[in-house]
């Protein structure tokens, strides 16, 4: 970014006066296309702004509030390199380098953050990444790999709504990928490669945050299932998970200088602190959809577990209304397995049972499943390669109109007739088999003891004396079910009632 002030007078009324643009804004961006451009920020109340893109300028008033916003027509796809430039008296900013594609913006905690260098396929990736119109938006955030301690007064000072994300737009090469989250980097080339449109990847996740940070704050208000979430300190409120309590209490609990509100100090795990602080401004920033891998914070008590798919219902149902997009695509990440034996995941069946049902509440959605890549001692899967692309494929299918498979089995129905229970699948592709070409395990009918199962044509088969309640697969924390169909992808985590 280039900015140049001619001052005329350093006084406090002239420093107010600056011509700023939302963060968002930096050379080397993608815009959306398709949709109108949005170029906006702040500057001195009834000053005029004016802007230049694609050859074209506008101008509007600076509202009273100090914010102004230009809208452009909507532009095709280009991925020739175009510039803008902003104008409001002798100040000038201008961005160089930017191209008109498609802008995915990525949520979630750890398992999205988690960066290239870390990623199982890093070595033999890192040389097939001069890719020049996929661009990433990947800003660090106060607090980042700050665990189980009192923030410093470096980071406390940058706990606010304009300070907690900082970043710019990079291009992707051998060097600026390595930071990037490995699961939007895979999504993002896998959605390239098949439409070789622009690709621009902003990545807000925060490490350890809680699907409540991401969601604004009267959103929950407003939802009388979920006002609790908002009500009083955020520290001590029961209807938040524990561990982001705790972890939040260790940061800024005793920390006397932090900046906080009706609900308490801030930090990234606060309700609506991520949404206030990163995405509230860009929902003026017009982007093709969202990807979320997010739960292991919300999955460790049952009352969490058992809300989390009407609590995604309230997130995407927001963003909607705000980017005002009633179909904005949003694919997220089923969790992966996890032994209970050095972490709390008991509950990981039943979440994953939850996420399989946002499909059902949510339109316009796909789940990539990972349970099948999960590492038994270790919440950080590294093969983040295969869950980029499992998302891309919904994407490709559901968003793109591409004649690909986007997901592995999902149940229909479960029915019970002579002594044996049939499952019914969709998304079968040619048929149903197991992943290492052995006996088809991880089902059971009640539960807990592992039943026989068998693929017979497009359905499984339990053999049963009497007709049981449900039917379960995958229902273990670590799970070694195997039902895959015949493109290899896994079947879901589920229980159903049988008929």
């Amino acid at each position: 970014m280039k900015l140049f002030i001619t001052i005329l007078l350093l006084s406090p009324l002239l420093l107010s006066a600056q011509l700023r643009v939302g963060s968002i804004f930096s050379d080397n961006m993608v815009l959306q296309h398709g949709k109108p451009i949005c170029i906006f920020g702040k500057a001195n109340p009834k000053q005029l702004v004016a802007v230049t893109f694609n050859g074209e300028t506008k101008s509007n008033l600076v509202q009273s509030d100090s914010n102004w916003i230009v809208v452009f027509k909507k532009q095709p796809i280009s991925k020739i390199p175009h510039s803008l430039k902003i104008e409001s008296g002798l100040q000038k900013i201008s961005f160089e380098n930017i191209v008109i594609g498609d802008v995915w913006l990525c949520i979630g905690q750890s398992n999205m953050e988690f960066p290239m260098t870390r990623e199982l396929h890093f070595k033999d990736e890192k040389n097939n990444t001069n890719l020049p119109l996929i661009r990433f938006y990947n800003p660090t955030y106060a607090g980042k790999n700050t665990y189980n301690t009192a923030f410093s007064d470096s980071i406390v000072k940058k706990l606010n709504v304009k300070d907690f994300y900082e970043g710019l737009w990079q291009i992707c090469d051998s060097i600026t990928f390595k930071n990037m989250s490995a699961v939007a980097y895979y999504f993002g080339k896998s959605i390239f490669t098949n439409t070789e449109i622009p690709i621009g990847l902003i990545n807000m996740s925060i490490g350890g945050a809680p699907l409540e940070t991401f969601i604004s704050t009267k959103a929950l208000e407003d939802a009388g299932q979920f006002s609790s979430k908002v009500s009083g300190n955020w520290l001590t409120n029961p209807s938040l998970p524990v561990w982001v309590r705790e972890r939040g209490s260790q940061n800024v609990g005793t920390l006397s200088s932090v900046l906080k509100d009706d609900v308490g100090k801030y930090h990234g795990y606060k309700p609506g602190f991520a949404y206030n602080a990163g995405l509230a401004s860009m929902t003026q920033f017009p982007i093709k959809g969202i990807i979320c891998y997010q739960g292991e914070s919300n999955a460790q008590e049952l009352d969490r577990v058992f809300e989390y798919a009407a609590l995604t219902k309230l997130m995407v149902n927001d963003f909607r209304k705000k980017w005002k997009e009633p179909r904005l695509p949003y694919y997220y990440v089923q969790l992966s397995s996890k032994d209970t034996l050095k972490y709390k995941s008991e509950f990981w069946p039943q979440f994953r049972d939850q996420q399989r049902l946002i499909m059902d509440l949510v339109s316009n959605t796909g789940m990539a499943v990972s349970s099948d890549l999960g590492f038994k001692n270790d919440v950080h899967p590294t093969n983040k390669k295969e869950v980029g692309i499992r998302l891309a494929n919904w994407t490709l299918y559901k968003t793109y109109k591409l004649n690909i498979n986007s997901s592995g089995p999902l149940p229909i129905k479960a029915t019970y007739r002579n002594g044996n229970v049939v499952v019914s699948f969709k998304y079968l592709s040619n048929g149903l088999q197991t992943s290492d070409g052995l006996a088809l395990r991880g089902f059971s009918l009640d539960g807990i003891k592992d039943t026989q199962a068998i693929i017979e044509h497009k359905t499984v088969l339990i053999n049963c004396k009497t007709k049981p309640s449900h039917v379960y697969y995958g229902w273990k924390p670590f799970t070694d079910a195997n039902l895959i169909n015949s493109d290899k992808l896994p079947a879901s985590t589920f229980k159903i009632p049988v008929l």
